[in-house]
C-alpha cells in the first residue's frame, strides 16, 4: 500500500479514536443512578476570584453507590461548594456538616430511566455520526492524492481500509452505548 495512503489511514484511526473517546466522555456524563465523581465534573466553585473545577478545590469520594462526600481542602470554601451544587441544576440536595458535603443519589424512576437511555441512544448516534463525517474525509483525501500518482487500485484499497476503520469504531460506540444503557436500566 502507498506510504501516502498508510499516514492518512494512521491519521483518520487517531481522529477516530479521538471521536471514540470524546463519545465516552459524553456518556459518561449521563447519570446511572450510581454516584460517580465524575458526575460533578462540570462543576465550578468560586475560589479566590476564580472559577475553579470542583475537583481542584476537594477531595470528592463514594463511601457507597448512592452517596459522595466532598472534603474540601479549606473550610471557608464549603458554602461555595454548596452553591455551585445547588446552581449546577443536576438535582442533587447538598447535606454541609461543617466538615464535609454530604450528597445522597435518588434512586432513578423507570421513566427518568427511559429518558436516560434515549439520551445514550442520541449521543451514541453523535458519536458514530462524527465517526462517518471522518470517513468522508479520509476518502476525500484519498482521491485527492491520485495527482500525487496513487493507482486507482491503491485508492480503492485505502477506502477499503478506512471503511474497516470506520466499521471497527462504529461498533466500539455502540458497545459503549449498551453497556450505559444496561448500567441506566439495572435497577
Amino acid at each position: 500500500m502507498n506510504d501516502l495512503i498508510k499516514l492518512q489511514l494512521e491519521e483518520t484511526a487517531e481522529s477516530m479514536e479521538k471521536a471514540l473517546a470524546f463519545a465516552d466522555n459524553e456518556l459518561t456524563k449521563i447519570r446511572a443512578g450510581k454516584a460517580m465523581p465524575s458526575m460533578l465534573d462540570g462543576i465550578f466553585v468560586e475560589y479566590y476570584g476564580a472559577a475553579t473545577p470542583l475537583s481542584q478545590v476537594a477531595t470528592i469520594s463514594t463511601p457507597d453507590a448512592r452517596s459522595l462526600v466532598i472534603q474540601p481542602w479549606e473550610k471557608n470554601i464549603l458554602q461555595a461548594i454548596e452553591k455551585a451544587i445547588v446552581n449546577s441544576n443536576l438535582g442533587l440536595n447538598p447535606q454541609n456538616d461543617g466538615n464535609v458535603i454530604r450528597l445522597l443519589i435518588p434512586p432513578l424512576t423507570e421513566e427518568r430511566r427511559r429518558e436516560l437511555a434515549k439520551k445514550v441512544k442520541d449521543e451514541a448516534e453523535r458519536g458514530r455520526i462524527a465517526i462517518r463525517n471522518l470517513r468522508k474525509e479520509a476518502n476525500e483525501q484519498i482521491r485527492k492524492l491520485k495527482n500525487d500518482g496513487v493507482s486507482e487500485d491503491e485508492m480503492k484499497d485505502g477506502e477499503g481500509e478506512v471503511q474497516k476503520l470506520t466499521d471497527r469504531f462504529i461498533l466500539k460506540v455502540d458497545k459503549l452505548a449498551e453497556l450505559k444503557e444496561q448500567d441506566i436500566m439495572t435497577v
